[in-house]
């Protein structure tokens, strides 16, 4: 099925894109997407796969739960807002605030993303989010991340560092992955345990890295080329000394 979004408010089209799913349609295309909001928010349905052509506002995928999105353009700020299941590939770059507070599910973007991609990103049950962004970011890359995983390729740096700022600041929890050689003034190493990932380590997150590879048609050989740097938290509360007085 194929919805024309051309010059059609956003609240009109996420209607028809409801509508379709509810109807029993699996496999949805939108053309002409200009900034409409909220594309898939909320949106159920393992077998569901919509591809856009444009590209998409803010909150793209929000508290999604099973579809798969390719959107074959950029994607703007705020895409898989509290996801909780499901695939969302942006064949392009991504915006800021990638994978807010995301539960579950995983995302790969080919290029590069904005600020405080993964910021509150956890784990929920028996689920484990994952990002994956196959070019730099920008600061505040995995704040306060308390679950899931974070893969950071460099692939195409156009010029910019692996990472911004502030890498990792409040992690408690989860993992992040750094291709490649990076400004170790951008990870703070007060809270966070930086070595070398070894080989057991790469292949829990290869399945990743291979979706990846695949989703875009890029050579896994060139992925694993290069070492993977590991970032962990060395403790789960952080910042806990400066709320709590101890005894």
């Amino acid at each position: 099925m194929e919805i024309d979004a051309r010059g059609v408010y956003y609240k009109q089209l996420n209607e028809q894109v409801r509508e379709a799913v509810a109807g029993g349609e699996k496999q949805i295309v939108l053309r002409n997407v200009n900034g409409q909001r909220y594309i898939g928010a909320g949106l159920r349905g393992k077998d569901v796969r919509i591809e856009i052509h444009g590209v998409p506002g803010n909150d793209l995928a929000a508290f999604m739960d099973g579809p798969t999105v390719h959107v074959m353009n950029n994607a703007q700020d705020g895409c898989a807002n509290t996801m909780n299941a499901g695939r969302l590939y942006v064949h392009g770059d991504a915006g800021d605030v990638v994978g807010y507070a995301m539960r579950g599910g995983s995302v790969y973007v080919k290029g590069d993303v904005g600020y405080r991609v993964g910021i509150h990103m956890k784990a929920y049950k028996t689920q484990a989010p994952v990002i994956v962004a196959g070019g730099a970011a920008g600061d505040f890359f995995g704040e306060y991340l308390a679950g899931g995983t974070l893969i950071l390729l460099g692939l195409e740096r156009n010029g910019h560092p692996l990472v911004g700022d502030y890498c990792g600041t409040g992690i408690h929890g989860g993992q992040i992955y750094l291709r490649g050689e990076y400004d170790p003034y951008h990870v703070g190493t007060e809270q966070i345990a930086v070595s070398e990932a070894a080989d057991e380590e790469l292949q829990s997150v290869r399945g990743e890295l291979e979706a990846f590879a695949e989703g875009f048609g890029v050579s896994l050989d060139e992925i694993l080329a290069e070492p993977f740097t590991v970032l962990r938290p060395k403790s789960h509360r952080p910042f806990g000394d400066l709320y709590v007085n101890r005894p």
